[in-house]
């Protein structure tokens, strides 16, 4: 049974090693990277991609403003075995924020996407498209349903890894510091949450892009979450290499 793409839908906040990457709603929308150009012609765009949820999960990394994510509207396996991915922009009288920030889109991935094999993934929108390559994971589980556990791996950019974690989609845990905590370990400190913040119920999906520098290790490299009643020290793996 595969995860809900209702869940993998949701415009997930963004946050970088410098703390949230967010700009006042009320500032007028700028067109971010992956809009159509008014030309019309197709704009070829920068893609980041990084396995998530145990390989049931791709986290595609693009740049743009942090309050207007795209949505996956459909992911097709192609005949070739590359993954293709349309991307859909939100509604054209929808308030962006101006800021330019790498943020992520959940795709759910096909039951028959290997993740232990490498992946090329091509991206297209309304006037942009892009490629990517996702190298292969060993050990990892792909399909089926998922156990709701936070999860990360890393992109082809230097430094730069996807971390996905579960539940309340009001109240996304904020980083407050990446650090190399050693040669094969990295710690993301979040936020302690205000004790009057009222969340939702539901069990959604926040997706988060962190930025880490100093590892003298390139794989197998753990992550420690720490800092939050949400996560104490709780260590993972990051999935793929530096």
């Amino acid at each position: 049974m595969s995860l809900p793409r209702r869940l993998l839908a949701l415009p997930v906040p963004l946050l970088l090693a410098g703390g949230l990457l967010a700009g006042c709603a009320s500032q007028a929308a700028a067109a971010p990277s992956g809009s159509p150009s008014s030309t019309g012609a197709s704009t070829e765009v920068e893609i980041d991609a990084a396995w998530l949820d145990d390989g049931r999960i791709i986290g595609l990394v693009t740049t743009g403003s942090s309050t207007c994510v795209p949505a996956a509207d459909e992911a097709t396996l192609q005949a070739d075995g590359s993954l293709a991915v349309t991307l859909v922009e939100p509604d054209a009288d929808t308030a962006c924020t101006r800021d330019l920030v790498p943020r992520v889109t959940l795709v759910e991935a096909p039951e028959s996407v290997d993740p232990a094999d490498d992946l090329v993934i091509t991206v297209t929108g309304d006037g942009y498209s892009g490629s990517t390559d996702l190298d292969g994971v060993d050990g990892l589980a792909g399909g089926g349903m998922t156990e709701y556990l936070p999860s990360a791996g890393w992109t082809d950019t230097d430094g730069l890894f996807v971390l996905l974690t579960w539940g309340s989609s009001s109240c996304a845990p904020v980083i407050a510091d990446v650090t190399a905590s050693g040669p094969a370990e990295v710690t993301v400190s979040f936020e302690t949450p205000p004790a009057d913040q009222v969340c939702t119920m539901d069990m959604g999906p926040r997706a988060t892009v962190a930025v880490v520098d100093g590892l003298e290790e390139d794989s197998d490299v753990s992550l420690v979450l720490a800092g939050s009643p949400e996560f104490d020290n709780v260590r993972i793996p990051i999935y793929g290499e530096n």
